[in-house]
């Protein structure tokens, strides 16, 4: 037994001493200098590694100006399967560049060479690139698609490139005349700071040109003569992404431009100098699908070429190494009728407040127009604005109060005031009193009678009224708008004067022109309408601004109370009915026929319905009022809303006349 424990043990050292003798041929030496070496390359720093024949400093500095022109990429490096014979390895460096939006991928084979205890690598350029000799570098070509285009109903054009003409000052044009007094001259022309533009022509290098104004070529009245008057001063023409006009759909469209230094930076990586990105409304919520995919080309070349000796080679000296093709931007298609849009912006042209006109089409949902007025300062009132609907929202109490068993011929008693909780509510200055007493609902509704709707508050909860709201597609978020916008907010809990209020659209109801618009449509429908304003918003990526019920979030235009209401599909448990919908055509049409609204009986084409709303807000005496009016005549829904603009009637109903009539 002995001499068996003997044996055994004597196996085992032999097995053991065969293991160490194995273990000890470099292997495991060579795998982590390669380890080494392909850090340090990802790391695009190789002065800790150890080389033969190349100083680490030298290299070093040969592998930075290799990859310059890909700068601040990195690449990631991986070593692969090692194959070692005696004191020399070889083994794969497996590469992979983020290009553009592509990813290049490459396979080299560095030599390792053991020197005593240790492994060098034998340096040479072809362990940067395939095939890479002394003396040659990475260069890179970017080829930008054109900006793709914002289209409106029929694919009509609302953005695309129009001719411009950058004016300004040609440095090397001065010659010998006064930079500060030419830049002046210039500025006082195209109507810009002079001061500010002085300091930029001063600052800027000797062979720039500083551009003080870009102007639609389309229209100017500042001529190449009188640019050319000015020393220095030159026109250069282009072309830029731009609408019809200036103002067309600013607020909603938004603008597009060569990116600033903040945007650039804010990009990570995605945009560069020279790069056009879009600013505010739809550019910029769709920039990724309009700007599309840069080209990128990655050339091997000899360093040092001028641009002389590159022309006399072939192909410039260059050889390709990697391709990212150029992808073009889609184009975003919009329901937007140019036609309405400008009338909508025309007949708001001269309204000072803040002011909008929004059209839809009740049949499909489609919005035709979102004018949002000079008034409103660039701001999307048309579907960002908040504001109390006032009496357009009995449109949501008759609903409920026809629900509860009403008809428009059931009696209501109006009275000239109303106490509710100490708090008087009264009707709007003027209101006829040959419409106070016991008075049909309907009546009621055309001359928009505040104590008849605000005493059916004991009748009408305010759950009730949440849920006729979203009955007439109000509160609900707008899913296939595929925009930013407010549809609405309805509390679903109120009591006592905050009900009150609620029962004329007044207390925490609040409404954009948008949500306004909409409920008026879904009377004409019959059913709940669902905006749409972009047709192919799954084509695009970029959905920043919004969330996901194209409510504005906190990165947004606007600082929204986003909708708790679910989507269209669960919103309504009751969406509103036929029969329902015609009960409030009918009240609608008494607006006209016998209310505050009779001016738009003159209106050519199918007979309208509309609703007045007066908002009062604030804390004066008296308080100053939103004014509200909303309309459907055929397949048509208008919203018109001016902010502290009196009377809805008086103020706002001629604007929507206008627009009517001009539509057709």
């Amino acid at each position: 037994m002995g001499n068996f424990q003997k044996l055994s043990l004597a196996l085992v050292g032999l097995i053991i001493g065969g293991s160490l003798v194995a273990c000890d041929d470099g292997r495991a030496g060579a795998q982590d200098a390669a380890k080494q070496l392909a850090s340090a390359v990802a790391a695009l720093d190789v002065g800790s590694v150890a080389f033969e024949g190349k100083d680490a400093a030298a290299a070093n500095e040969q592998l930075k100006e290799v990859f310059r022109a890909l700068e601040p990429a990195k690449p990631a490096v991986e070593s692969g399967e090692l194959k070692l014979e005696k004191d020399t390895a070889t083994v794969p460096l497996n590469y992979s560049w983020k290009i553009g939006s592509d990813d290049w991928k490459y396979t080299v084979s560095a030599e390792l060479k053991k020197s005593g205890d240790k492994w060098l690598t034998v340096w040479t350029p072809g362990l940067l690139v395939p095939e890479l000799a002394d003396g040659e570098v990475l260069s890179t070509a970017v080829h930008s698609p054109q900006r793709a285009e914002i289209l409106g109903a029929g694919d009509a054009k609302l953005v695309t490139y129009r001719p411009v003409v950058n004016v300004g000052i040609d440095k090397p044009k001065l010659a010998a005349a006064d930079p500060a007094a030419s830049a002046t001259k210039l500025a006082q022309l195209v109507g810009v700071d002079p001061a500010a533009y002085t300091q930029q022509v001063q600052a800027a290098g000797p062979e720039a040109f500083v551009t003080a104004i870009t102007l639609r070529e389309d229209g100017r009245t500042i001529t190449d003569a009188q640019i050319a008057e000015i020393p220095g001063a030159r026109s250069i023409r282009d072309f830029l992404p731009l609408a019809p006009t200036r103002t067309f759909a600013r607020a909603l469209l938004g603008t597009a431009a060569e990116a600033n230094a903040e945007q650039i930076e804010k990009s990570g990586g995605t945009l560069k100098a020279g790069d056009t990105t879009g600013t505010g409304g739809l550019q910029q919520q769709y920039d990724a699908q309009l700007r599309g995919t840069d080209g990128v080309q990655v050339f091997a070349e000899k360093a040092g070429l001028t641009a002389e000796e590159k022309q006399s080679l072939p192909d410039e000296g260059r050889r390709l190494l990697f391709q990212v093709e150029i992808k073009p931007g889609t184009p975003v298609k919009t329901t937007l009728d140019p036609n309405l849009q400008q009338l909508a912006e025309g007949v708001l042209a001269d309204v000072g407040p803040a002011s909008a006109i929004v059209a839809l089409r009740p049949s499909s949902g489609a919005v035709l127009a979102a004018a949002s007025g000079p008034g409103s300062n660039g701001y999307n009132t048309a579907m960002l604005g908040q504001y109390a609907p006032g009496s357009t929202f009995k449109m949501v109490d008759s609903l409920a109060m026809i629900r509860n068993g009403m008809t428009p011929d059931s009696k209501v008693e109006c009275t000239p005031t109303l106490t509710v909780d100490g708090r008087t509510f009264k009707n709007a200055e003027g209101y006829p009193e040959g419409s106070l007493g016991s008075v049909t609902l309907r009546d009621a509704f055309a001359h928009s009678c505040n104590t008849a709707f605000i005493a059916a508050r004991d009748s009408v909860s305010q759950a009730q009224l949440e849920s006729a709201a979203t009955s007439l597609g109000v509160a609900v978020e707008a899913s296939g708008l595929g925009a930013a916008a407010f549809v609405g907010s309805v509390p679903g809990e109120a009591e006592g004067t905050e009900h009150a209020a609620s029962m004329i659209g007044q207390g925490k109801v609040l409404l954009s022109p948008l949500a306004a618009a909409v409920m008026a449509g879904s009377v004409a429908k019959g059913s709940p309408v669902s905006p749409i304003l972009v047709l192919n918003a799954e084509a695009g990526t970029d959905t920043a601004g919004t969330d996901g019920a194209g409510t504005p979030n906190a990165d947004g235009a606007s600082p929204s109370l986003t909708s708790t209401a679910p989507a269209p599909a669960k919103a309504a448990d009751k969406p509103v009915t036929a029969a329902e919908a015609a009960a409030l055509a009918d009240m609608m049409r008494a607006v006209v026929t016998s209310g505050h609204a009779g001016f738009l009986s003159s209106v050519p084409g199918e007979p309208v319905g509309a609703k007045t709303g007066t908002a009062e807000f604030g804390d004066e005496n008296p308080p100053k009022t939103h004014a509200w009016i909303v309309a459907v005549h055929g397949d048509l829904a208008v919203a018109v809303f001016v902010e502290e603009g009196g009377l809805g009637a008086t103020t706002s109903g001629p604007l929507l006349k206008e627009f009517l009539v001009a539509a057709g």
